[in-house]
């Protein structure tokens, strides 16, 4: 019994000493938190003012964005199905417009914003139905470690 236990162990000991070892950057510096991505802001029924957590992830984002190589913000502004074609659009502008002011005064060290606005065009389902979730802002950014 304590013959084959000992073997066990060795075996265990050989297998672990196979096994592939992590780089040592990522043991030393850790994973990079600049890589390129998108994140949503959620806007209240026809309003373009930022919710509280709205802002809370806004600042976040730029903090995080101030150690990155951040070489474009592209701000896509959406609207729902709610009011006329012309108000939506005017209202997704004006969310593209307020979620880029707040990441410029947080301090986002973007070189280029690219503001978008897509008003209600795919608001409604096939079905007719109203998409509420299109009440936002879409942040899809370029982001690398400098």
């Amino acid at each position: 019994m304590k013959r084959s236990m000992g073997l066990a162990v060795a075996a265990v000991g050989v297998l672990a000493a196979c096994a592939p070892m992590p780089k040592r950057e990522a043991l030393v510096v850790g994973e990079s938190l600049c890589a390129p991505g998108r994140f949503d802001i959620y806007f209240l029924e026809n309003q373009a003012r930022l919710t509280e957590p709205a802002a809370m992830v806004l600042k976040a984002a730029a903090t995080k964005a101030k150690d990155c190589d951040v070489r474009k913000v592209r701000v896509v502004g959406l609207a729902d199905a709610t009011g006329t074609p012309e108000a939506n659009l005017n209202l997704s502008q004006r969310r593209a417009r307020t979620v880029v002011e707040a990441l410029t005064q947080a301090g986002m060290p973007a070189p280029i914003f690219e503001l978008n606005a897509a008003g209600d065009a795919g608001a409604t389902t096939a079905a007719g139905n109203d998409e509420p979730l299109r009440r936002r802002a879409e942040v899809i950014y370029e982001a690398y470690p400098r």
